[in-house]
């Protein structure tokens, strides 16, 4: 086993677990910091029409990012199963089915995505003033698309092994880059172009193609276990029997996402008619709330993995003990963030805004209504995670509709001719709490652990029990 994997079947759970959260939740960190940065060279440089223009265009690209993030997720599981059974040939078909799936579908998200920006970003009632700006860093993200998501595929992949440590050094590579070169592609410094806007978007991506290079070299040097060498190539052009599970998981994995991003774009939608000053505050009220999120991201990805190499060992005996102990972490670690956020909130939403800013006064009543609700959302993401693992993703799919749209949503339009524009902010707290209740319900009621994931077999495997079947009953049997 390489020095950066970890056996997450054997020895103290709790430790086992905290030190695999941790590097993925440094990498959550980190990925959330390159988006902060972003903000705050645009926001110092290019003043709140432009931080305007970013609020919208993430949003956009996180519901560009959701579809491949629900194949990583179940190219995980399937990893982490299989390196639990010590199947590593199983893992690597695993990958390679996802890694040349995702890079189809990325080209097509890069040029979709080139097209229709306009038409999202008017579906969005993005404000005037902020419209250009959008779309111009939108474009230029929209470049980078294929190796992007290529990086997320492949970290994703890493960390289902048990090495949660070599994710977290390329992506402190690519914040490094991106901390560099955004100011010198916004401002024209030395050589470079004064790109505006265009050019915090062109550090990114530059950022993302060059750290995604660097992971694949290092992961062939190190001769990492899910490298693919000779026929192993063949893993890149998936089985039926491989699309069948990596779609049917990763489909309602990626629609939770989806569906979140949805939730999201028609919040932005509500807060865009209260006005440019709600817009900029919620901007940067979105910053902090994404570290906010990081916990919840890193807990409940590092629990599934960890219950999915479990249950391809036949451990369930440590399901329910990594279930306490990523609850009890995803409530210290989120309740510290939350504290720490609500105390300094003036110099944080500053770094966005400037300490003069009009909508810093909006932005910290958004934070002081909403902010305590991810600690609740991130329960039900535990939750959700330790179902993953075994291959439920329906139910959570269901949860999430019903606490986004019915409970969030319903809320809003409930209690807005009431509470005016703090509907927006109340509402939030109103769905977490309803995706915590019914998240919980459905794990304790314990019918998820009759379900039973299965890892595709290889093409070799696939014609000899089409043979062994045709030998035994005199015909071909389908395989399911």
């Amino acid at each position: 086993m390489a020095a950066d994997q970890r056996d997450l079947t054997q020895g103290p759970i709790g430790s086992a677990l905290l030190l695999f959260g941790l590097p993925t939740l440094g990498s959550n960190i980190l990925q959330s910091l390159n988006g902060s940065i972003n903000t705050i060279w645009v926001g110092r440089f290019l003043g709140e029409q432009a931080v305007a223009a970013t609020a919208n265009a993430n949003l956009i690209m996180f519901l560009m990012f959701s579809i491949v993030f629900g194949f990583g997720m179940a190219s995980t599981v399937l990893i982490a199963q299989a390196a639990g059974a010590k199947d590593m040939d199983a893992a690597r078909r695993a990958f390679g089915s996802a890694m040349g799936f995702c890079f189809i579908f990325s080209l097509l998200v890069a040029a979709a995505g080139w097209i229709g920006a306009p038409a999202m970003l008017r579906l969005l009632s993005t404000p005037p003033e902020a419209f250009d700006l959008a779309l111009a860093y939108l474009r230029v993200i929209f470049v980078s698309m294929p190796a992007t998501l290529l990086s997320v595929m492949m970290t994703m992949g890493v960390r289902g092994t048990g090495d949660a440590r070599t994710p977290f050094y390329f992506m402190l590579l690519n914040v490094g880059l991106d901390l560099v070169l955004n100011p010198v592609l916004i401002l024209g410094l030395g050589p470079a172009p004064a790109l505006g806007i265009a050019g915090s978007a062109a550090a990114t991506a530059i950022a993302g193609v060059l750290s995604f290079i660097s992971l694949v070299v290092f992961i062939y040097r190190r001769d990492l276990p899910l490298r693919l060498k000779g026929g192993e190539w063949g893993y890149l052009r998936p089985t039926m029997p491989q699309l069948r599970v990596l779609i049917g998981k990763g489909l309602p994995m990626g629609l939770q996402m989806i569906v979140a991003s949805v939730a999201g774009l028609v919040m932005i939608g509500l807060v865009n008619r209260e006005g440019l000053l709600a817009t900029a505050a919620y901007g940067a009220a979105q910053q902090l709330w994404s570290y906010l999120q990081m916990p919840a991201m890193a807990i409940g990805g590092a629990v599934s993995a960890m219950a999915a190499q479990n249950m391809g060992a036949g451990r369930w005996d440590r399901i329910g003990k990594i279930t306490g102990y990523g609850l009890a972490y995803l409530v210290g670690f989120t309740g510290l963030m939350v504290a720490l956020m609500l105390w300094f909130h003036h110099p944080l939403l500053a770094l966005f805004l400037g300490s003069d800013s009009a909508a810093i006064p909006l932005a910290w009543r958004m934070q002081l209504i909403s902010s305590w609700s991810f600690i609740l959302f991130g329960g039900a993401m535990i939750y959700f995670g330790i179902m993953r693992a075994n291959g439920v993703v329906v139910r959570p799919l269901v949860i999430m509709i019903i606490s986004l749209f019915g409970a969030r949503l319903g809320f809003y339009l409930l209690a807005y001719p009431y509470l005016g524009p703090d509907a927006l902010w109340w509402s939030y707290p109103a769905g977490s709490l309803t995706a915590l209740v019914l998240a919980a319900y459905s794990y304790y009621s314990g019918a998820w652990r009759k379900a039973k994931l299965i890892i595709p077999p290889s093409r070799e495997e696939c014609v000899e029990s089409v043979n062994s079947e045709a030998e035994a009953t005199g015909r071909i049997a389908p395989v399911g």
